[in-house]
């Protein structure tokens, strides 16, 4: 097993697209990159701790690699937005890959790199690729939040603009 740790946002947004796919054991919601040990998710919406909100992935890669969960994951996220994500602002919102082995930092590199070379958007990509730190679990209500409470998760995400942006810029054509 492996694990992949992405910041894109709202970390209950980052699950669905990742959930129920061969090879994918587990997706926890948390934080890390911060200097607070344990940090709630009081104190992380701040953005005094230094942590991003993100989902850690445990997954085989003999059955789904990293190179299809970066595939997967670029287009939850606008990577030209430094500030946070849609609705959700502050650096702990900022998109970042957290890599976690020389190969993944690779990887992530030649990922955004062949997404740059798209000239799918105007500006340039600006989510950080950065080595993993410690990472702690979110408060059990983050766990499967759209699962424990989904009317509430369909209003956020609806509201939040994050599908609104994706269907405009990750559509094939697409130049944002």
């Amino acid at each position: 097993m492996e694990k992949a740790t992405f910041a894109g946002g709202c970390f209950w947004c980052m699950v669905t697209p990742f959930e129920e796919l061969p090879g994918i054991h587990s997706i926890v919601s948390g934080y890390t990159g911060g200097h607070v040990d344990n940090p709630t998710y009081e104190q992380v919406k701040t953005g005094t701790t230094g942590h991003s909100e993100v989902v850690e992935i445990t997954f085989d890669p003999a059955l789904f690699s990293y190179e299809r969960l970066l595939e997967l994951y670029w287009p939850q996220t606008d990577p030209t937005d430094a500030g946070g994500q849609f609705q959700d602002r502050g650096t702990q919102y900022a998109p970042a890959i957290f890599y976690h082995t020389e190969e993944q930092r690779l990887a992530a590199i030649a990922s955004r790199d062949a997404l740059a070379a798209t000239n799918r958007f105007k500006q340039p990509i600006v989510t950080r690729i950065e080595p993993a730190h410690a990472f702690y679990p979110a408060e059990e209500y983050h766990q499967d939040f759209h699962k424990k409470n989904p009317a509430h998760y369909k209003k956020d995400r609806k509201a939040s603009g994050r599908d609104a942006f994706i269907d405009v810029a990750w559509k094939e054509e697409a130049t944002v």
